[in-house]
């Protein structure tokens, strides 16, 4: 794997790491604005920026035993992308770690999702991305709920933050569970997250946030931009709730280019926050 620089405090070798990061910089099926490849190391560079210790959890990251492999190497075919996150997130899984994927585009959460059985997931994106087939692959981005859908089964896959459906998604035979925006806003996070944990019924959870799912005033740095999304403090309310059950993370979608970095260090602090609600639970 590529890559010098590593996170923030992820200092740990692999061994005796818990939680273990890698890079997967890929952006080849991006339909708007492309530059999610750089992603990774911006999120990196940006975990610079924060405090170790979070006191609102009381957990200083330097007592985590974090480990940071670096960057995938950036193929140019996504469905050898799609084989290489797969073959590496199940090293991952087989070595009893918990993986954190830092995009690259959302197909990449197709690799990893493979890797996890009898696991239910959650996907938070304003894009509902449950396409058969999109600018003739099946690994495009705009396909990856349909893709683990079909791996995962209907029972086990939940998205939330959905803004964006197109008709043929929308009036399509088969039916993937959402909560869009508008209910998460007239409901309230705290209700909609625990309808969130009774939905997926499943013991383990894997969480795939794409950065796009949170409103574009706070997460503009992203390849397609939607209106009226989720925030920071929702996200971080949510990661609460779903923290006793985390099985892996990706975040996904960042597009360094289209900002001037907040939505990196917002992506990084995210991160972090997966860590130490986590790392709580697994302490308890």
């Amino acid at each position: 794997m590529a890559s010098l620089l590593k996170f923030a405090d992820a200092s740990a070798e692999f061994g005796e790491a818990t939680f273990v990061i890698f890079g997967a910089p890929f952006d080849r099926t991006t339909s708007f604005r492309p530059g999610a490849r750089f992603a990774p190391n911006a999120i990196r560079e940006h975990s610079y920026n924060f405090e170790t210790f979070l006191f609102e959890h009381q957990i200083d990251l330097l007592d985590v035993p974090v480990c940071d492999l670096g960057n995938l190497d950036e193929v140019g075919d996504v469905d050898q992308m799609v084989e290489l996150v797969r073959q590496t997130t199940a090293e991952l899984v087989g070595a009893n770690k918990f993986p954190i994927m830092l995009g690259g585009e959302h197909s990449v959460t197709i690799g990893a999702a493979k890797c996890f059985k009898e696991t239910g997931f959650l996907i938070v994106d304003a894009h509902l991305d449950f396409r058969d087939s999109y600018m003739n692959s099946k690994n495009n981005h705009a396909c990856v709920t349909r893709r683990i859908f079909e791996m995962a089964g209907p029972e086990n896959v939940v998205c939330l933050g959905i803004r964006s459906v197109s008709k043929d998604e929308f009036g399509g035979d088969a039916k993937v569970q959402y909560i869009d925006a508008y209910q998460v806003n007239e409901e309230g996070i705290e209700s909609v997250a625990k309808r969130v944990m009774n939905m997926l019924r499943c013991e383990k959870i894997y969480f795939s946030l794409d950065i796009d799912g949170i409103d574009p005033a706070y997460a503009p740095g992203t390849g397609t931009p939607e209106p009226f999304g989720l925030t920071p403090l929702q996200i971080k309310k949510l990661i609460h709730f779903i923290a006793p059950r985390l099985a892996g993370f990706d975040v996904v979608e960042v597009s360094p280019p289209s900002d001037n970095g907040n939505t990196s260090a917002l992506a990084a602090r995210i991160v972090r926050e997966v860590i130490a609600s986590a790392w709580k639970f697994r302490k308890q």
